[in-house]
C-alpha cells in the first residue's frame, strides 16, 4: 500500500511544534511541504502537490484536493489556557525584540503588547486591531473550523453562537482525529499505525515556554486585568470553544 497523506492542522499553542518536528524526523524533511504558515502561500496553494506531510498553521479550503486516504487531525488545549499561552508567549517574544526591530510595521503586533496593558491589548485599539484579536483570540477553534481559515473571524462574525457551533462541528467532520494535550498517548498509538513506525510524543517539549510543564497560565493572564468587566469579556473568547472542544474530543 501506498502511505497515507498525514495532515496536521496546528493551532497556535497546541504542541504543535513537537508534534511536528517528530512527524518530520519519521517521515523525512523532502516529503514535507514547505508551507507551514497561511502567508507563505495563496490560499489556493496550501497544499503543493507532492509531499507525504503537510503540517502547520494552514488554511485548509483546499483540503479535498488531497489523496483520499489522508489522516488530518488537530490538537486542542483548554480554550482558556491557550489564549493565555499565546498572549505570554507573543509578550516573551516582544521582550526580546530589538527596540529598532519592533517600529517596523511587521512587529506592531510586539509592539502592541508592550505599550498596553492587558486590558487594552484585548478590547482597546481601532477596528482593525480589533479584528487581529478576534482573529488569533476569540473563540478560534470555532472560527477555524466553520470557516477553514487562520483569520476567519470576519466571515462568521455576524452568526448566532448556535449557527456558528453547528458550522464549527461540520468543518470539523472533515478531520479524522481530535486529540487533548494530555491525549498525547493516543496520538502516538494512532500515528504508529498509520506511519508504520513508532513515534514519541509524550515527555517531549520543543519550542516550550519557561514555565514547568502543567503550569496553568490562565490565572497569570487574569491577574494581569485592571478593569471590572475584562475578565468577563476575555471568558467569552473561550466559552464557546470549551463547548466544541468537549464535543469532538468525546466523539
Amino acid at each position: 500500500m501506498a502511505p497515507r497523506t498525514v495532515v496536521f492542522l496546528h493551532i497556535p499553542k497546541t504542541a504543535g511544534q513537537t508534534v511536528h518536528t517528530e512527524l518530520t524526523r519519521v517521515i523525512g524533511e523532502a516529503q514535507t511541504s514547505p508551507v507551514r504558515v497561511h502567508t507563505q502561500a495563496p490560499r489556493d496553494a496550501q497544499f503543493p502537490p507532492g509531499y507525504r506531510l503537510y503540517s502547520g498553521h494552514l488554511d485548509w479550503t483546499d483540503l479535498e484536493t488531497l489523496p483520499a486516504d489522508r489522516f488530518t487531525f488537530s490538537v486542542l488545549r483548554d480554550p482558556y489556557e491557550r489564549i493565555a499561552s499565546f498572549y505570554f508567549y507573543l509578550l516573551k517574544k516582544a521582550e526580546g525584540t530589538d527596540a529598532d526591530a519592533l517600529q517596523r510595521p511587521e512587529h506592531t503586533g510586539l509592539r502592541t503588547i508592550l505599550e498596553r496593558s492587558a486590558d487594552d491589548y484585548f478590547f482597546g485599539g481601532n477596528r482593525g486591531w480589533r479584528t487581529f484579536i478576534r482573529d488569533h483570540y476569540d473563540n478560534f477553534y470555532c472560527t477555524y473550523f466553520a470557516t477553514r481559515r487562520m483569520r476567519g473571524w470576519a466571515e462568521v462574525s455576524k452568526l448566532k453562537k448556535s449557527d456558528l457551533m453547528a458550522r464549527a462541528l461540520a468543518g470539523c467532520e472533515a478531520v479524522n482525529a481530535f486529540y487533548g494535550m494530555d491525549g498525547l498517548d493516543r496520538l502516538e498509538t494512532d500515528l504508529g499505525d498509520v506511519l508504520g513506525a513508532p513515534v514519541n510524543l509524550v515527555g517531549t517539549r520543543v519550542n516550550a515556554g519557561p514555565q514547568r510543564a502543567g503550569t496553568r497560565r490562565w490565572p497569570a493572564l487574569t491577574e494581569r486585568l485592571e478593569r471590572d468587566d475584562s475578565l468577563h469579556r476575555l471568558e467569552r473568547m473561550g466559552a464557546l470553544d470549551a463547548k466544541l472542544m468537549g464535543r469532538v474530543l468525546a466523539g
